[in-house]
């Protein structure tokens, strides 16, 4: 029957919905690691049933998101600072493809709009802007994602990136490090509107080789 036939849609785009939602929050730091994600709790919040917050529960602690213990549930993943070195070598690579694949397919326009986002990077900067100056880095790697249409990598560096979610706040707390990453965007921007794959590449691997050795200045820190 046609009614019985789209139940099961719905269904999965509840648990989707819970899952993304979910995914965001942890991301914008309103979960900490080794906070406890108590199932009744989130299913009033995402007004949802156990049965699809345990599904989304289920498919974040794939993505290395959460992780659920047996009698203790779910909680956010804590990530030592060495397997975030790790994972951001992935990303190095990941992302040097995105880059070379966007300088192959940007558009006029879209190389306006790189345009001003470093422009808005700089401003930011000297500005002493620091938080605006993250989040328009994210936008700028956000833009670069889209021009490059590379589906699969771009899921796995969304994966990444949420894993990394809180070393990446505690780099934006390192002295001077907006300063160093700026002129790295700068390059990476100027490469791709000019179309240079190789290059475009070249300055994104340099950049986030950056962000490791930023990473590893910081083992001697641990979670706040």
């Amino acid at each position: 029957m046609p009614h019985d036939e789209r139940r099961p849609a719905r269904a999965a785009n509840t648990a989707v919905q819970v899952r993304d939602a979910l995914r965001e929050a942890i991301l914008a730091g309103e979960y900490l690691p080794g906070e406890r994600l108590v199932e009744a709790q989130l299913c009033v919040r995402l007004e949802a049933s156990r049965f699809n917050v345990r599904a989304a529960l289920q498919d974040l602690a794939a993505e290395g998101l959460i992780e659920v213990q047996r009698n203790r549930g779910a909680q956010v993943r804590k990530v030592s600072m060495a397997e975030a070195v790790e994972i951001t070598e992935v990303r190095m690579v990941v992302e040097g493809l995105i880059a070379g694949r966007a300088a192959e397919r940007v558009t006029d326009d879209e190389a306006i709009e790189l345009d001003e986002i470093g422009l808005l990077m700089r401003r930011a900067v000297e500005a002493g802007e620091y938080r605006r100056y993250s989040d328009l880095n994210q936008r700028l790697h956000a833009l670069i994602r889209d021009i490059a249409g590379h589906h699969t990598a771009d899921r796995i560096v969304e994966t990444l990136r949420g894993q990394l979610v809180r070393h990446q706040y505690m780099l934006s707390l390192v002295p001077g490090r907006p300063q160093t990453s700026l002129p790295q965007h700068e390059r990476i921007i100027a490469a791709i509107r000019n179309r240079d794959p190789k290059a475009a590449e070249t300055a994104m691997r340099t950049h986030i080789a950056s962000v490791i050795e930023a990473l590893k200045s910081l083992k001697s820190l641990s979670y706040a």
